[in-house]
C-alpha cells in the first residue's frame, strides 16, 4: 500500500532529534537555522561526508549520513537545491519527492524547509508536502508477500515541517492536500486491473465523490440509447459489460448561475481494439486507457475538497472495447449524439467516437464556458512527443496559453499541435459524414480534426495524454506506472483563472 504521509507544521526549532531534514545550494551554504541545530561539528561532519561522496548540492541530490558526528541525530539527510534555489509549484513538489525519497526507512522526520538565502514561503514549503504525498505513492494491493526493503517499510511517515511563517503554512497546506488526494484517486484508478474495474464498478467508485458534495449522475445504455448516443454505445456493443456516461457537478461559484468549466475524460476500462483487435504484445497496459476518465474523476475531487469558487461539470465515457458477435464492423456505420454519421474504418479508433458523444452532450446540456477534454487516444502523439508532453489541440489560443503556462508550472506538461482544414478533409468519408480514422499520416491532428467536429463554437482543447498518463519516466513525485497526469495540470488552470 502506499505510505500514509502525516503532515505537521511548526516553527523552525532550536534543537532536534532523530532524522532531521535541511536543505542547501551548490555552495552546499545551510541556513543559519540548519547551522544552529547540528552546531559546528556536525557542519564539519557533513562537509567531509559532502566531499567524500562527491555531494555538490545539485536539484534534489540527496546526502544521508547515519549517526553525525557531533550530533544526537540519528541521522542527517541534506538535499540539494541547485544554484537558483528554486520554489516554484514544479520545483517545490520535486524537493518534497526527493525528500520522502530519502526517507523510506523512516517512520518521522523534522524538515527544516530554510536555505541560505531565506525560508521557504508558505506556498513553495505546502507543494513541497504535496511532493511528499506524491512520491510515497505505490500501488499494491494486490501483492500478498512482499520481500526485502518492502516488507521491513514503515507504513507511515509523519514529516514535522519547520517553517517561518506556521500559520500561512496551515493555511495553504488543505488545498495541496486535496489535489494529492485527486491524483492518488487518479493513479489508484488507472492501477487497477481491467477484470476489478469495468465500467459500472468506474461509475459505482465516482459516487464516492458525493461525499465530499460532487453531484454525480450515471446514464446507463437506455438512457444513452434514449437520447441518440449512437456513437458511445457502438464502442461497446462487443462487451458484456454496460456502458456508461458519467456526469460530476460542483456548485462553488459565488454566482450559481455563472457558466460551468467543463472536463470531458475517456473511460475505455480495457481496449483490445475490437474486431481490428491489437497485438498482444503490450496489450495488457491497455487497462490503462481509461486514464483520461480517471483524470476527471481526481480533478473533480480535489476542486470539491479543496472547495474550489467555480462551477465545475466533469463528463466520463465508461466502455470496454471487446470483440463479440455483437461488436462493431470496420464499414459500419453509426449515428452519433449530434446527428451526424460516422463510419468505423478501425473499431481501434474507439475513444474518438465516445468523446463525439460525450463533447456534444457536454456543449449542449451545460453551455461551458469551455471544454477540456483528456484520452490517451494515440500512439501518434507518442511518436511525436514521446513521454514528456501530452499533445495540445485547440480552438481557442487564450485556452491554449494558460494551459502552457499551467503546464510549465505544475511540470504537468503540454505542446501545442497545430488544426487545419487541410487535415480535416483527411476525415471525409464516401459514405457518412465523417469517419473514424485518416490513416497513419498526422493520426494525432487528425483524431483531434475529427473531435472539432462535436464541440460547435465552445472554447475547447484536446489533450492527448497517451504518452504522459501511464508508463511515463519516473520522477521526484511519480514513480509508479500512472503518473495521475492532468489533475495537477487542471486545478491550477481553474485557481489562476477561473475561480471567482
Amino acid at each position: 500500500m502506499s505510505r500514509t504521509v502525516q503532515i505537521a507544521v511548526a516553527a523552525i526549532p532550536s534543537k532536534a532529534s532523530g532524522v532531521l531534514v535541511l536543505l542547501c545550494d551548490e555552495a552546499l551554504d545551510l541556513a543559519e537555522s540548519a547551522r544552529k541545530l547540528i552546531g559546528p561539528d556536525g557542519e564539519a561532519t557533513f562537509r567531509r561526508a559532502a566531499a567524500i561522496e562527491s555531494f555538490k548540492g545539485k536539484a534534489n541530490a540527496v546526502l544521508s549520513i547515519a549517526a553525525p558526528a557531533g550530533t544526537s541525530l540519528d541521522r542527517l539527510v541534506v538535499v540539494g537545491m541547485g544554484p537558483a534555489a528554486e520554489t516554484g509549484a514544479q520545483a517545490a513538489a520535486a524537493l518534497g519527492g526527493a525528500i520522502a525519497g530519502a526517507l523510506a526507512k523512516a517512520k518521522a522526520a523534522t524538515v527544516i524547509l530554510d536555505r541560505a538565502n531565506g525560508p521557504l514561503g508558505a506556498e513553495a514549503a505546502a507543494d513541497a508536502a504535496l511532493g511528499a504525498m506524491l512520491r510515497a505513492y505505490a500501488f499494491d494491493r494486490y501483492k500478498t508477500k512482499k520481500k526485502g526493503d518492502e516488507a521491513d517499510a514503515p507504513t507511515s511517515l509523519k514529516l514535522t515541517l519547520g517553517v517561518a511563517d506556521p500559520a500561512a503554512v496551515r493555511k495553504a497546506l488543505p488545498a495541496k492536500e486535496a489535489v494529492a488526494q485527486g491524483v492518488i484517486l487518479a493513479r489508484d484508478l488507472v492501477n487497477e486491473p481491467p477484470n476489478v474495474l469495468d465500467p459500472p464498478t468506474f461509475a459505482n467508485r465516482v459516487k464516492d465523490l458525493k461525499k465530499v458534495g460532487v453531484e454525480v449522475e450515471v446514464l446507463g445504455e437506455k438512457e444513452l440509447a434514449r437520447i441518440g448516443a449512437g456513437a458511445l454505445l457502438g464502442v461497446g456493443r462487443g462487451s458484456e459489460k454496460e456502458t456508461q456516461l458519467v456526469v460530476m457537478r460542483w456548485n462553488g461559484a459565488k454566482n450559481a448561475g455563472a457558466p460551468p468549466v467543463a472536463f470531458v475524460g475517456k473511460g475505455v476500462t480495457f481496449d483490445t481494439g475490437g474486431i481490428s483487435i491489437k497485438p498482444a504484445g503490450g496489450m495488457e497496459d491497455m487497462k490503462g486507457d481509461m486514464a483520461g476518465a480517471a483524470c476527471v474523476t481526481g480533478l473533480m475531487h480535489a476542486l470539491a475538497s479543496r472547495k474550489a469558487k467555480v462551477n465545475a461539470v466533469g463528463v466520463i465515457g465508461l466502455v470496454e472495447n471487446m470483440p463479440g458477435g455483437s461488436a462493431q464492423r470496420p464499414g459500419d456505420i453509426v449515428t452519433s449524439l449530434s446527428g451526424q454519421t460516422i463510419e468505423i474504418i478501425n473499431t481501434d479508433a474507439e475513444g474518438r467516437l465516445l468523446l463525439a458523444d460525450a463533447l456534444w452532450y457536454v456543449q449542449d446540456r451545460f453551455k461551458p464556458a469551455f471544454m477540456i477534454d483528456l484520452a490517451t487516444l494515440t500512439g501518434a502523439c507518442v511518436v511525436a512527443l514521446g513521454k514528456e508532453y501530452a499533445g495540445l489541440f485547440s480552438n481557442n489560443d487564450e485556452l491554449s496559453e494558460r494551459l502552457h503556462k499551467a503546464g510549465q508550472e505544475t511540470g504537468d506538461r503540454v505542446w501545442r499541435l497545430p488544426l487545419a482544414p487541410e487535415y480535416d478533409k483527411m476525415m471525409d468519408s464516401r459514405f457518412a459524414d465523417v469517419k473514424n480514422s485518416g490513416g497513419r499520416e498526422a493520426g494525432a491532428i487528425t483524431a483531434a480534426q475529427f473531435l472539432q467536429r462535436f464541440v460547435n463554437k465552445t472554447a475547447w482543447a484536446h489533450l492527448d495524454i497517451a504518452g504522459t498518463a501511464m508508463g511515463s519516466p519516473k520522477t521526484e513525485i511519480s514513480q509508479g506506472w500512472s503518473s495521475g497526469f492532468g489533475v495537477r495540470l487542471l486545478d491550477r488552470l481553474v485557481a489562476s483563472y477561473y475561480e471567482r
